[in-house]
């Protein structure tokens, strides 16, 4: 069974917060498509057979092993089904993330309309988890033990680390770990690769700092001033700045969590922010000259480590 491995997602990352509101719109199509950027392509055979299917196949192997795990250790598990998730995974209207529409109705996909949080909540409630009612007439003792034998020991705040130094161990979380591990096999870790991933994430931190970036940035600023948005400097500013000011307002509200009046001042401002973003980003064509810059670092940078690259490609092929 095939596993989503670990792939440039998390330092490629950084880099799509520049160009999220600058794709698509009522022009011809972008001549560089973000999905085959040169690593994408090198690094595709890592995710070779991963989709929504073998997903869910994969899901179900490992509540049947969860399942057979918990047994030996005394305790009664019923496999979820995994069909369950289906829905939730295939819950968009079919609109292309970051095309002008998409936009308009999500801005940066940060907040959520009534309807949407609606039919989230009866997604929620239509999801059967079998095990609910035996967990619940366990004494409370028995809780405890039931869920560490199902997914070990959770880790101390000291454990855990300020700095996320803490890494996942599949041998102390229980039968859940165990199923994965024997679905998923041995995945590389961030830890085993951690200098190319080091010098993948300072290739993209490099990009934002390229001479065709800074012009970019400062002719999208113009565009937001003269659009009454004269605080941001530079494209990733506006999106971060509806995030930090989203982390602010729950963090104030923490206990009653923010009513749906403030819910809604937020969401309309996030909506207008981002449809003013999306349009100064198509006037200097943002999206097209932002990739090239991208695609020629990731060129030069399978050239300077490619014996790395294959290194952890291969890793993940004998983990599969």
């Amino acid at each position: 069974m095939r596993h989503r491995s670990l792939v440039t997602a998390v330092a490629v990352a950084a880099f799509l917060s520049l160009t999220l509101a600058g794709c698509g719109a009522e022009k011809p199509a972008a001549t560089l498509d973000q999905a085959e950027s040169p690593l994408s392509t090198y690094m595709s055979v890592m995710n070779e057979g991963y989709d929504e299917d073998s997903m869910l196949a994969q899901q179900q192997e490992q509540e049947e092993l969860i399942a057979s795990c918990m047994s030996q250790e005394g305790f009664d598990y019923v496999p979820v089904d995994s069909s369950q998730y289906s829905g939730m995974m295939s819950s968009d209207d079919g609109t292309e993330y970051g095309t002008e529409k998409w936009v308009a109705e999500n801005g940066y996909g940060m907040s959520q309309s009534p309807e949407q949080m609606a039919a989230q909540q009866e997604q929620s409630q239509e999801f059967i988890d079998p095990n609910q009612d035996y967990v619940m007439s366990l004494s409370e003792g028995e809780q405890t033990a039931y869920y560490e034998v199902l997914s070990g020991v959770q880790p101390t705040e000291e454990e855990m680390g300020e700095d996320g130094s803490y890494e996942y161990n599949w041998e102390t979380a229980g039968c859940q770990g165990f199923a994965s591990h024997e679905v998923s096999g041995d995945q590389p870790s961030q830890e085993e690769h951690a200098a190319l991933f080091e010098a993948m994430s300072a290739m993209y931190e490099t990009a934002q700092s390229s001479p065709t970036l800074v012009k970019l940035d400062s002719e999208w600023a113009a565009c937001m001033a003269d659009a009454g948005y004269a605080t941001f400097t530079k494209k990733a500013d506006a999106q971060d700045s509806i995030m930090n000011e989203q982390n602010a307002m729950y963090e104030s509200q923490s206990e009653t969590g923010p009513t749906d009046t403030v819910l809604a001042e937020m969401r309309e401002k996030e909506l207008a922010l981002a449809m003013v973003d999306f349009t100064c980003a198509e006037k200097v064509d943002y999206t097209d000259a932002s990739m090239k810059v991208q695609f020629d670092l990731e060129e030069q940078f399978i050239i300077d480590h490619k014996a790395e690259l294959d290194a952890l490609i291969a890793d993940t092929e004998q983990g599969k």
